[in-house]
């Protein structure tokens, strides 16, 4: 990694990542994709957007695919899924996770589209909006290529709701501060601020919907945070020394004792065109 780009989390910029932290997080997607706690999100999510047969779809995002992938049943038959994300690295991991869905995969930029206008029933965007630069061009963008009448549906974290418990607290809020901009976007209140920024488009048939994910035990947390997952490598943490280390034996004690908690809330907000 460049010196430059230690300011920024990995997911802002993919492609440039060394081909093994590259691995790691496209194996992280995965592991996500199939948490309970993100399926909730994603079921709630699911109700908000309304996907239906013959409908076209953007996932403005797709990562490896998995959401992809399941919207190209729901559209089935006659439908199609545009799977569009900015790392073409991601795109290759969906493209060889591809199971035959009308999907059509493209590399783009969320905040550029080059999209028609009204050309989609509907778009799902989760957890893109906390990289960008300016989250209101990017969903301006989003609504207008989506034709009047369809939905766009917005997932997103508040990493500023992140909480632990049977930990020590002060060192808990020194480790997220540290991770913010390192593991964890600096945008860290991008969830709780859709609502307000769809409004503010003028969308209608708005609903938000915070979810609340619930990690009982360190494993659990680890899929979702990266501050409790061991195996994110020493060198992005960027933690004075000792720092991670005394973090994690808090963790692992408080796993062991069943006192270990992590809370975070990831907001779904829907509207129409």
């Amino acid at each position: 990694m460049e010196p430059a780009q230690l300011d920024r989390t990995p997911f802002a910029d993919l492609d440039s990542m060394p081909p093994a932290m590259l691995a790691m997080l496209v194996a992280a997607l995965e592991g996500m994709s199939r948490h309970p706690e993100i399926r909730r999100v994603r079921n709630t999510a699911w109700e908000a957007l309304r996907p239906a047969p013959g409908q076209r779809l953007l996932d403005a995002g797709c990562g490896a695919g998995d959401v992809a992938r399941a919207l190209a049943v729901a559209v089935s038959p006659g439908g199609e899924v545009v799977a569009l994300d900015h790392s073409a690295a991601t795109l290759s991991a969906a493209r060889d996770r591809h199971d035959g869905g009308a999907i059509r995969y493209v590399t783009g930029d969320v905040s550029s589209l080059d999209l028609p206008d009204d050309s989609f029933d509907g778009v799902w965007c989760e957890r893109v909006l906390q990289h960008v630069d300016d989250a209101d061009v990017a969903i301006g963008e989003l609504i207008r290529v989506t034709r009047p009448g369809g939905r766009v549906c917005l997932i997103d974290t508040d990493w500023g709701s992140l909480a632990f418990d049977g930990v020590d607290a002060n060192l808990a809020r020194t480790i997220v501060a540290h991770m913010h901009g390192r593991l964890t976007p600096r945008q860290v209140d991008m969830g709780r601020t859709l609502r307000r920024r769809l409004v503010g488009y003028g969308l209608h048939d708005l609903q938000a919907t915070p979810v609340t994910c619930y990690f009982p035990d360190p494993a659990s947390a680890a899929v979702v945070l990266p501050m409790v997952n061991p195996d994110v490598p020493q060198e992005a943490w960027m933690t004075p020394e000792g720092l991670r280390e005394r973090w994690f034996d808090q963790v692992d004690q408080a796993g062991d004792d069943g006192e270990f908690l992590a809370v975070l809330t990831i907001w779904v907000v829907a509207a129409t065109v």
